[in-house]
C-alpha cells in the first residue's frame, strides 16, 4: 500500500516521507526506532532536583495561562498525586487549558525543582500510567514529522510484507523468531525479552545481508579488471620532491601502495584511514597526479560544497606550476555553468573534477574516468555503481576515512576493500590540549576563551543536536547564543550555524567566520566535516556526553590546524571515566580502540550513536559479535550453497554484482 493511503496521511505528508525513501507501508514498517524510552512512575522522595520526573494524579485546580514575548506562552495548575501537592507549569500548550480542570487524570512528563515543589513538565498525557506502554519507541525525526506521529502511522499499518532473507537453519541455530513477529515487537514491545528477541533477529538480519555483499565483492575482487596504465614512478617522485613539504613515512607508503594498485591489472578499491590532520589530501592529490599522467580524467567527490571549493583551491594551488584543468561541480551552479561543465568534461577539457554526489548524476558524461576519490562518507552504493557501469565505466577507486578505527575490524567492515593507515602527523604541529570541565566551572572556560580572544584566535562553540526535537536543538542554540553575547558580544562578533538555516545562510555565516569577521561560531556539528579554518585555536563542546569519542575527535580536528597551540574544552558532568580518554591523548586510532573498548555491548535504552555504515538498528562497534558471525555464515553459503537461496542471489544481482 502507497504511504498516502494510510489514514490521516495528506499529501503534504506523504512528500516528506517520499524524500526520505519511504515510499509504502512496507517501507513505513521497516523504519525502527533509535532508543527506547522506560515509562514507570517516579518515586518523588528519591528524586534529587532536575531529576527527569514522571507522575500519574488528579488535576487539582484549573490551568492559568500566561502570554509574553508575542507568541510564547506558560500554563499552570496544582496537581494532586494522592501524596503530594505539586505546582506544574509548562511553555506553549495554552491550546490545552479547556482540558486542564479539577478531576482530570493526567500523566505528567519532565523535570522537577524540588527546591520549588514544582514540575516543570514537557509532556501532557491524558490518561493514567497503567494506561500507557512500559517500554515506548522513539524514532529519529522525518521532515518534522515527530516521533510520536511516527509511531501512530506505524501502529496504523495492519498488514505487511516481508522477505525472509536468514536460512531456517540460521534462525534454528540462533534461536531467532521470524522476521515478522520482529517486526512487530521493535515497535511495541510489552518487556525487555520481546525487545531482546526483536532485536537480535534484525541485527543479525542486517549485519547478516553486509556481510553477504562484503564477502561476495571480497570473492570477486580478484576478477576485476583494472584499467591499464602505464606511469613513470620517477616523474611521481620528482612531483612529490617539489612540494613544499616533506611527506612522512606512512603517507609515503599510501602513495606506493595507490601506485602499485594504478599500474597493476585489478582495479583498485583502497581504503586511505587516517587522523584528522594527517595528510589524507595531499596523498589524493597524488594519486590524481599519478591518473593523470596516464592519461584518464579524476574525480574528487566531497560531502559538502564547502569542502569541494576548499579542495578546489588547494589543489590548484599545488598544481599552478602544471597544465592541469580543474573544475567544480555543485548543485548551487547556474544552469548555464553546469552545462558548460558537461560540455567540457565530455570534451576531455577537464582533467580533474571537484564536487558532491552531483558528479554521478544523469547529465555528467565523461570522456575517460579513471579514478574516483570519495570522502567514505559517500562510499559508493548501489545507485552509483549502477551509474557508472550504465556509463561504461569503471575506474579504479579511492575512500577516504578520517574515523580511523583499527585494523581487525576494518578488515572486517571493509572486507572488499586494501586498507592503507596513515598514523604519523605532519611536522609542526603541536598537540591539542583537551580539557574536561564541569557546567559549574563555565567562568574557567569564558576567561580561557577571553584569552584566545584576546589573541586575535577564533573559536567554535558546538551545541548537540537533540534527535527527538529540532525545537529543543533551537532553544539549546539561542541560549548559548545568549550566554556568548552576554560574555563577548562588546568585543567581537559571534555567529550561529544550525541545521535549519538554508544553505546560503549556512554559506554566508561560514565566509564570515573564515574571512575571520566573526570570532565566535556557536554551532551544531554542521561543521564537523572538512571546515578547516587555520586561526581557530579552540573549541568549546557543550554537553560533549552526548557524542561518541570518534566523532568528539573528528570535532576536535577543526582547531590545530596549524603551528599555534591549540584547545579542546569538553564540558560535561556526566560520563568523566569515558571523556577523560579524550584528554589523555589526541592519537585517533587509540581513541577508537578505547570507544570499542567503553562501549562494549551498548544500552538498548540508552542513545543509540549511528556507526558510520549507517545501519538502521546494527551497529558495528557494540554488535561486533554478531558481525563476526555474520562474516562466518555467509562465507559458508557463499562458498558451498547461494544457490539454494534464490532471495539472497537476487539481493546480490540488485547490488554487489553492478559493477
Amino acid at each position: 500500500m502507497q504511504i498516502s493511503e494510510l489514514k490521516e496521511i495528506g499529501p503534504k505528508t506523504a512528500k516528506i516521507f517520499e524524500s526520505s525513501k519511504i515510499f509504502t507501508t512496507d517501507d513505513l514498517i521497516c523504519y525502527y526506532p533509535f532508543r527506547y524510552d522506560v515509562i514507570k512512575r517516579s518515586n518523588i522522595e528519591e528524586l534529587l532536583d532536575n531529576d527527569k520526573i514522571i507522575i500519574d494524579g488528579l488535576v487539582e485546580t484549573r490551568a492559568s495561562v500566561f502570554f509574553f514575548n508575542k507568541k510564547m506562552n506558560k500554563m499552570t495548575f496544582k496537581f494532586n498525586t494522592g501524596k503530594y501537592l505539586l505546582n506544574v507549569s509548562i511553555f506553549n500548550r495554552g491550546y490545552l487549558k479547556s482540558k486542564i480542570v479539577p478531576g482530570v487524570v493526567l500523566t505528567l512528563i519532565g523535570k522537577f525543582d524540588k527546591k520549588h515543589n514544582t514540575i516543570i513538565a514537557s509532556e501532557i498525557r491524558f490518561s493514567c500510567l497503567k494506561n500507557i506502554p512500559t517500554i515506548e519507541p522513539i524514532y529519529h525525526q522525518i521532515g518534522g514529522i515527530t516521533s510520536k506521529e511516527i509511531s501512530t502511522y506505524i501502529n496504523r499499518i495492519n498488514d505487511f510484507n516481508v522477505v525472509e532473507y536468514i536460512p531456517e537453519y540460521l534462525k534454528e541455530k540462533y534461536k531467532l523468531i521470524d522476521k515478522k513477529e520482529a517486526i512487530l515487537k521493535i515497535h511495541n514491545p510489552k518487556n525487555y525479552n520481546e525487545l531482546k528477541e526483536a532485536l537480535a533477529y534484525l541485527k543479525y538480519e542486517e549485519l547478516f545481508l553486509f556481510m553477504l555483499k562484503m564477502n561476495s565483492l571480497k570473492l570477486n575482487k580478484k576478477n576485476k579488471i583494472g584499467l591499464k596504465r602505464n606511469v613513470d614512478y620517477n616523474k611521481v617522485l620528482e612531483f612529490i620532491n617539489k612540494l613544499p613539504f616533506k611527506l612522512t613515512v606512512d603517507q609515503q607508503k599510501c602513495v606506493d601502495n595507490i601506485f602499485n594498485d594504478l599500474n597493476s591489472e585489478t582495479r583498485m578499491n583502497r581504503l586511505v584511514q587516517g587522523d584528522v590532520g594527517s595528510g589524507k589530501t595531499i596523498v589524493a592529490i597524488i594519486a590524481l597526479y599519478i591518473n593523470y599522467l596516464s592519461g584518464y580524467q579524476g574525480a574528487l567527490m566531497a560531502p559538502t560544497e564547502v569542502l569541494s571549493y576548499q579542495h578546489l583551491s588547494n589543489l590548484k594551488n599545488i598544481f599552478k606550476n602544471y597544465n592541469i584543468n580543474i573544475e567544480v561541480l555543485t548543485g548551487s551552479l547556474k544552469q548555464k555553468e553546469k552545462k558548460d561543465i558537461y560540455k567540457r568534461l565530455q570534451n576531455k577539457e577537464i582533467d580533474i573534477i571537484i564536487g558532491t554526489h552531483a558528479l554521478f548524476s544523469d547529465e555528467v558524461t565523461y570522456n575517460n574516468l579513471g579514478l574516483v576519490i570519495t570522502d567514505e562518507q559517500h562510499r559508493f552504493g548501489v545507485n552509483q555503481r549502477s551509474n557508472l557501469k550504465n556509463k561504461g565505466i569503471t575506474p579504479d577507486i579511492l575512500y577516504l576515512s578520517a574515523t580511523p578505527i583499527p585494523r581487525t575490524y576494518a578488515l572486517t567492515i571493509y572486507g572488499d576493500m586494501d586498507v592503507s593507515s596513515i598514523k604519523t602527523m605532519p611536522s609542526g604541529r603541536k598537540e591539542i590540549i583537551t580539557m574536561l570541565k564541569k557546567n559549574s566551572e563555565i567562568k574557567d572556560v569564558l576567561k580561557l576563551m577571553y584569552e584566545e580572544i584576546k589573541l586575535k584566535h577564533q573559536i567554535y562553540v558546538i551545541s548537540p543536536l537533540i534527535e527527538e526535537s529540532d525545537k529543543i536543538d533551537l532553544e539549546k542554540i539561542k541560549e548559548l547564543e545568549d550566554k556568548m553575547n552576554s560574555a563577548f558580544g562588546k568585543i567581537c562578533k559571534i555567529g550561529v550555524m544550525h541545521g535549519k538555516m538554508t544553505k546560503e545562510e549556512k554559506d554566508k555565516v561560514m565566509d564570515e567566520f573564515k574571512n575571520g569577521d566573526t570570532k565566535i561560531l556557536i554551532s551544531t556539528t554542521v561543521i564537523e566535516v572538512g571546515v578547516d579554518v587555520k586561526n581557530a585555536t579552540m573549541i568549546v563542546i557543550f554537553d560533549s556526553y552526548r557524542f561518541g569519542l570518534s566523532q568528539l575527535h573528528q570535532l576536535r580536528g577543526r582547531v590545530g590546524r596549524n603551528d599555534i597551540q591549540s584547545y579542546c574544552i569538553l564540558i560535561s558532568d556526566k560520563d568523566k571515566t569515558r571523556l577523560d580518554v579524550m584528554t589523555k591523548t589526541c592519537d585517533g586510532f587509540k581513541i577508537s580502540e578505547e570507544d570499542f573498548k567503553l562501549r562494549g555491548s551498548g544500552d538498548i535504552f540508552g542513545v543509540r550513536q549511528s556507526g558510520d555504515m549507517n545501519f538502521k538498528i546494527a551497529d558495528f562497534k557494540t554488535d561486533y559479535n554478531i558481525l563476526l558471525r555474520a562474516r562466518e555464515d555467509t562465507l559458508d553459503i557463499l562458498n558451498n550453497s547461494l544457490d539454494n537461496y534464490p532471495n539472497l542471489v537476487k539481493i546480490l544481482n540488485d547490488s554487489c554484482n553492478l559493477d
